[in-house]
C-alpha cells in the first residue's frame, strides 16, 4: 500500500512543476486483457525508437514520460498482440486492452545458438507450445505427459500409465535402428539428460535384456522430473534444417524448454491447490464362467472349487481388484516473481503426491526453481536459472516377463474361484493356477525410483559496443545437469515365485546411477544496420563444449537370509558398473540477413568433434541454410485481408553417434578354474565406424488474413540417413559373432499442415481454436547386410522387419501358406489434433484438447496371455458366427499367423478438458480493498474418452520403452488412467 501512495504521491509532484516537462508528457493508464478484464503486469510500455520504456506494475497500471509533447507509445506483451498508440497533451490516461494473439507471429523463435527471429520471419516450420497450452487445461503428472497430442510433427506414445511418466517421442519419423531416437532436451541453455535407466527387474522376471540398461523393465524418462507448471513455453527443431545448429547431438531433434522469468514491478504471488482422483481409464473385464466353461479351460478339479466359490458370492473380479484403486492426486504450487528494472526474480516451488491406480504405487515430487535476470551497468547483464528436484517413482511390476510373476502374466491366467487374499495371520496363498500371487506380489514387493537432481544455468551478455549502425555482445553460457537415481527392488523370499524352485530365493536389486552433465558456450554476436534500416546482417561466432558421465552401478542379490534385505545378507552377489564418458567440442558460425522483412536469409555451419567418434580430432561438418520471402511486404497486392503471405525452404544436416561399445572390442569378468580374469565378448570393434548423417529439405508456405486472426502453415520435408548404423553377422573364423557397421540409407518423409484461428471475437466471448494434421512415412532406401527382424517376439507372434524398399517401422508375421508378410506398420497413416479456448463473459473458460490417431498397429500380446490362460473377456463371444469362439479362433492360429495379434490402435481421445471461472475484478477490488490479484476455481480431466476398436489396456504402449523403434508392442502394461482434478487458485 505504501508504494502505492508513493506513485500517487509522485503523480501528485510532477502534475505541480508542469514548468520542468512544458516540452514532455505524462501517460498514465492501466493494461488489461481484452477477454476476462484481468490486469496485465509485466507489459512492456515503450516509446519507439528511443530507449525510455516501463512495465506495468502487479495490478497492470503504468506511467510514463515522452520525451516530446507527442509521439508514440507501444504495448506488448508475450503471447498478445502489439499496439502501437498516438500520443499528444491532451492525452493523460490511456486505458489499454490487448488481445491474446493465437497465430503468435510475434513470438520470437530459435534460429542459432544465441540468436532468435520472429515467428512471422522464420524460415522452418516451427512447433511451440505456450504455458496456457502446456498446464492451462489440466494438471500433468510429469512433463512428457504435458505434451502429449499437441506438437505438430511428433509421435508421441505413452511406454505405460505407470506413476512418473515414460513417453517415446519421434520428431519426423524414425532416425535411427541402433542409435539414439529421442531427441535432445535443452532447458534455459542447460543441456538436460532423459536417460530411462532401469531397475534390474529382469533378475526376477527373466525378460531379456538385463542391467540398467534394459529396455522392457517399465522405467521413466528423466524429463519427468521437471515441473510442467515452471515452463513458459516449449519449441521443437523437429528436423535437421533447423536442428544443425546443435550438430551431432542433434540426431533426433531438439527440444528447447524456456521456464518462466519475473518482471519489474511489483512482487506477484501465486498459489494454487489442485486436488484430485485417478482412475483406471479401460479395465478389459473378466470372463463369465459355469461349469462347463470351468471344466474346458481349468480342468474338471477346478470346478468343485469354482461351484464354491460361485455358490459363496467369492466370485472375484481380480483385474478390478489390481487395477481398480481410486489414487488420490495432489499438487500445490506456489510462485512468486517480481522486481525492478534492474533486477528480476522468479521462485516457484512445487508438492505432489499422486497414488497411482494399483495399490502401493504412487509418484512424489518436491520442486523449487530460482530464476534471476539482473542488469549490471549498460555492458553487463546475467541471467541465472536453477532448479532442484525430489522424486520418488513407485512403479509396481508390469510389462513383459518370462516367468510369469508381473502383475499382468500372473493375472492372465488366475478365474475369479481362486483365492488369493491373505488370512487372519497375513498369510497369502499360492496360485495354483499362476506362477505368483499378485496380490501378495503387490503388497509386499518394493519397486522404487529415488531422485536427487540439481539443474543450473548461466548466461552473461557483454555489450562490447553500440552504435547507430551496429552493436556487439559477447555471449557466455555454462549449464549443469546433476542427479543421483538410487532405484531399490526388493521381493521377499516369501513371496510365491521366489520360494518355488524356479526362483531366487528373494531378491534385493540395488541400483545406484550419478549423471553429471556440463556445457559451455562463448558467442559473439554482432547486429549491422545498412541502407537506412532496411538492411540488416545478424552474425555469429562461437564455440561449445559438452562433457556427458554417467556411472551406472547395479548391485543383485538374490538366496536372502531370511527377512534381510541387505546386499551383504545374501547367498550370491553380482555387480554390474556402466561408466560413460563423452567430451565434445563444437563451433559454429552463422549469418542472418534481412531485407525490410522482405526476404530473411541465414546460412549457418556448426563443426564438431567428440570422444565418440572413431577419429576423436576429426571435424565433423554440419551445415544449414533458409530463406523466407514476405511477399505481403512486397506491396504485391492492395488487399488488405492478406496480412502474411510467406514462402520459406530450408536445408540442414545433423549428425548422429554410434552406439555405446560399437567402436571397441569390449571385454568382461571372468572366473576359470577359480582364477579371475577377461574374456573378449562376441561383438568386434569397428574403429572406422562414422556417425550417421542426416540431410533434411523442407519447404512451405504460411498465410496470414483477417488481421491475422486465421493463420494457415503447410510443410513438407524429405529426410534422408545415410551411413545408417546396423548390425551385421562376421565370418565364424573372425573369433566373433556380430559387428556395428555403417550400412544402410534411411528416409523419411511427410506433411505437416496447421490453422490457427480467432473465429469469434467480441468483448462477451472469444473462441482460440487451432487444427493440425501430419503424416510421415519412413523406407529403407538401401540396405548392405541381410534383411532382419528386430525387436517383438518372432515371426510367429510379429515382429519388426528391417527390409530394403519396405517402411523403417513395418510388422511380419506368417500367415498361413501366405508365409512371412507384412502384417501391418507401426506409424500412424495420420495425426490431427484440435485445441480449443472459448471465453465467456471476460471470466468463465471452456477448453478442451482432442487428438486423433488413424492407422499405425500394435502386436498385441496381452490378449495372447489371456487367450492362453482362458481369462480373456471375449473368450466365449463367436463374433463370426462359426460356432467357434473368439479366443479359439485366436489360438487356434498360433504358430500358423500371427494376423490376430497385429491389430490397429487408431483412436479418437479426449486428451484434456477444463472448465475455470475467475471472479470479477471488481468484486476481488471491493472485497479485498485490492490485496488479491485473482481468484480463480475450476476443474478438469485429462483421458477422459478414448475411442478405438483396439483390444487391449490403451492404444498408446511400448513393451520397450522409449528408445528404439519398436514401440507398439503390449504385453500386460500398466493400464493407463483417467484423471480429474478441481482447481483452486488466488493472486496476490
Amino acid at each position: 500500500m505504501k508504494r502505492h501512495y508513493l506513485n500517487k504521491l509522485l503523480l501528485l509532484l510532477l502534475f505541480m512543476v508542469p514548468f520542468a516537462l512544458s516540452a514532455q508528457t505524462t501517460v498514465q493508464g492501466t493494461v488489461t486483457d481484452f477477454g476476462s478484464g484481468r490486469a496485465l503486469p509485466g507489459v512492456s510500455v515503450v516509446v519507439p525508437g528511443t530507449t525510455i520504456g516501463t512495465n506495468t506494475d502487479a495490478e497492470g497500471n503504468y506511467v510514463i514520460t515522452l520525451p516530446t509533447s507527442t509521439g508514440k507509445l507501444t504495448f506488448s506483451f508475450l503471447g498478445y498482440t502489439s499496439r502501437t498508440y498516438d500520443v499528444s497533451p491532451s492525452v493523460k490516461v490511456l486505458q489499454v486492452q490487448l488481445k491474446e494473439n493465437v497465430t503468435n507471429l510475434n513470438e520470437v523463435v530459435v534460429t542459432g545458438l544465441a540468436t532468435t527471429v520472429k515467428r512471422a520471419n522464420a524460415a522452418n516450420a516451427v512447433s511451440t507450445i505456450n504455458t496456457r497450452e502446456i498446464t492451462g487445461i489440466t494438471t500433468p503428472q510429469t512433463m512428457d505427459a504435458a505434451i502429449s497430442g499437441k506438437l505438430v510433427g511428433a509421435n508421441v506414445i505413452s511406454n505405460s500409465g505407470a506413476p512418473g511418466g515414460g513417453i517415446s517421442m519421434k520428431l519426423r519419423g524414425i532416425t535411427s535402428i541402433f542409435g539414439n531416437s529421442q531427441p535432445l532436451y535443452v532447458v534455459d541453455g542447460i543441456i538436460m539428460d532423459n536417460s530411462s535407466i532401469s531397475a534390474g527387474l529382469n533378475a526376477v522376471t527373466g525378460a531379456s535384456g538385463g542391467g540398467s540398461t534394459s529396455t522392457q523393465d517399465n522405467a521413466s524418462n528423466r524429463i519427468a522430473d521437471l515441473n510442467p507448471d515452471d515452463i513458459e513455453n516449449i519449441e521443437i527443431l523437429k528436423g535437421a534444417s533447423a536442428a544443425a545448429i546443435y550438430g551431432s547431438l542433434a540426431s533426433a531433434g531438439v527440444v528447447i524448454i524456456t521456464t518462466k522469468r519475473g518482471s519489474a514491478g511489483n512482487t506477484i504471488i501465486d498459489l494454487s491447490q489442485d486436488v484430485g482422483f485417478a482412475k483406471a481409464a479401460n479395465l478389459l473385464g473378466m470372463r463369465t464362467l459355469n461349469e462347463e466353461r470351468v471344466e474346458a479351460s481349468f480342468g474338471a478339479s477346478a470346478v468343485p472349487a469354482f461351484i464354491a466359490a460361485r455358490d459363496a458370492g467369492r466370485l472375484i473380479d481380480y483385474e478390478n481388484e489390481l487395477y481398480g484403486n481410486t489414487g488420490m492426486l495432489y499438487s500445490t504450487r506456489l510462485n512468486v516473481s517480481g522486481g525492478s528494472e534492474k533486477t528480476r526474480f522468479f521462485v516457484g516451488g512445487l508438492l505432489q503426491d499422486e497414488e497411482g491406480i494399483v495399490k502401493n504405487t504412487g509418484y512424489e515430487k518436491k520442486s523449487l526453481r530460482f530464476n534471476l535476470d539482473h542488469t549490471i551497468s549498460k555492458r553487463f547483464d546475467f541471467s541465472l536459472s536453477s532448479n532442484y528436484i525430489n522424486s520418488i517413482a513407485k512403479r509396481g511390476l508390469t510389462n513383459n516377463d518370462n516367468q510369469g510373476v508381473s502383475f499382468g502374466v500372473a493375472l492372465s491366467s488366475t478365474p475369479s474361484f481362486v483365492d488369493l487374499f491373505p488370512n487372519e495371520a497375513g498369510l497369502y496363498p499360492n496360485n495354483p493356477f499362476g506362477a505368483s500371487n499378485f496380490l501378495q506380489t503387490r503388497d509386499l514387493m518394493t519397486n522404487e525410483e529415488n531422485t536427487d537432481r540439481f539443474l543450473g544455468g548461466l548466461t552473461l551478455n557483454s555489450y562490447l559496443q553500440e552504435s547507430e549502425k551496429s552493436n556487439t555482445k559477447l555471449v557466455i553460457r555454462a549449464g549443469l545437469d546433476f542427479y543421483n537415481l538410487r532405484t531399490r527392488a526388493l521381493f521377499p523370499r516369501l513371496l510365491q515365485f521366489q520360494a518355488n524352485g524356479n526362483g531366487t530365493g528373494g531378491a534385493s536389486i540395488q541400483g545406484n546411477n550419478y549423471n553429471l552433465n556440463t556445457n559451455y558456450a562463448a558467442f559473439l554476436v554482432n547486429n549491422l544496420n545498412l541502407a537506412d534500416n532496411t538492411l540488416f546482417f545478424t552474425t555469429t561466432v562461437g564455440a561449445t563444449r559438452e562433457n556427458f558421465n554417467q556411472d551406472l552401478t547395479l548391485n543383485v542379490a538374490t538366496q536372502l537370509i531370511g527377512t534381510q534385505d541387505n546386499l551383504d545378507q545374501a547367498g550370491a552377489v553380482s555387480v554390474e558398473q556402466t561408466q560413460l564418458i563423452v567430451r565434445n567440442k563444437g563451433f559454429f558460425m552463422q549469418e542472418e540477413v534481412n531485407w525490410r522483412d522482405r526476404i530473411i536469409a541465414t546460412a549457418g555451419l556448426r563443426l564438431d568433434k567428440s570422444s565418440n567418434n572413431s577419429d576423436v580430432n576429426e571435424f565433423n561438418a554440419f551445415p544449414k541454410v533458409s530463406l523466407a520471402l514476405n511477399l505481403t511486404n512486397f506491396n504485391l497486392w492492395s488487399d488488405e485481408k492478406f496480412n502474411m503471405v510467406k514462402l520459406r525452404a530450408a536445408y540442414g544436416e545433423a549428425g548422429g553417434f554410434p552406439p555405446f561399445g560399437a567402436k571397441f572390442t569390449s571385454l568382461v569378468a571372468s572366473n576359470i578354474g577359480g582364477s579371475p580374469g577377461l574374456l573378449v565378448t562376441t561383438q568386434r570393434g569397428n574403429q572406422d565406424i562414422k556417425q550417421e548423417r542426416q540431410k533434411e529439405f523442407e519447404t512451405g508456405f504460411d498465410i496470414g488474413i483477417f488481421n491475422n486472426r486465421v493463420l494457415f502453415e503447410a510443410t513438407y520435408y524429405i529426410k534422408t540417413v545415410s551411413d545408417l548404423i546396423l548390425i551385421r553377422n562376421t565370418p565364424p573364423a573372425s573369433g566373433f559373432t556380430t559387428q556395428v557397421v555403417n550400412a544402410g540409407e534411411l528416409q523419411n518423409k511427410g506433411v505437416e499442415l496447421s490453422l490457427s484461428t480467432v473465429p469469434i471475437e467480441t468483448t462477451g466471448f472469444k473462441w482460440d481454436s487451432k487444427l493440425s494434421y501430419w503424416t510421415n512415412e519412413s523406407k529403407i532406401t538401401e540396405l548392405n547386410v541381410p534383411a532382419f527382424p528386430l525387436g517383438a517376439f518372432g515371426n510367429t507372434l510379429g515382429t519388426f522387419f528391417i527390409e530394403e524398399g519396405k517402411s523403417a517401422t513395418q510388422i511380419v508375421g506368417i500367415k498361413g501358406e501366405e508365409g512371412v508378410v507384412k502384417l501391418g506398420d507401426a506409424t500412424p497413416d495420420f495425426q490431427m489434433n484440435f485445441h480449443n479456448f472459448f471465453t465467456i463473459k471476460q471470466n468463465l473458460t471452456f477448453s478442451f484438447l482432442l487428438h486423433w490417431k488413424k492407422g499405425g498397429q500394435n502386436i498385441n500380446l496381452t490378449q495372447l496371455l489371456t487367450d492362453l490362460g482362458g481369462t480373456s473377456f471375449d473368450y466365449d463371444d463367436d463374433d463370426n458366427g462359426d460356432g467357434v469362439s473368439n479366443a479359439a479362433e485366436r489360438v487356434n492360429l498360433v504358430g500358423v499367423s500371427a494376423e490376430p495379434f497385429v491389430q490397429d490402435a487408431s483412436y479418437l481421445r479426449l486428451r484434456e478438458v477444463g472448465v475455470y471461472y475467475s471472479l470479477p475484478v471488481t468484486m476481488l477490488k471491493s472485497t479485498f480493498g485490492g490485496l488479491v490479484r485473482q481468484i480463480r476455481i475450476g476443474a478438469s480431466a485429462n483421458n477422459i474418452l478414448t475411442f478405438t476398436d483396439y483390444n487391449g489396456y490403451d492404444p498408446e504402449v511400448s513393451n520397450f520403452g522409449g528408445n528404439g523403434l519398436s514401440t507398439g508392442v503390449d504385453v500386460t502394461p500398466f493400464p493407463s488412467s483417467r484423471r480429474y482434478f478441481f482447481h483452486f487458485s488466488i493472486g496476490f
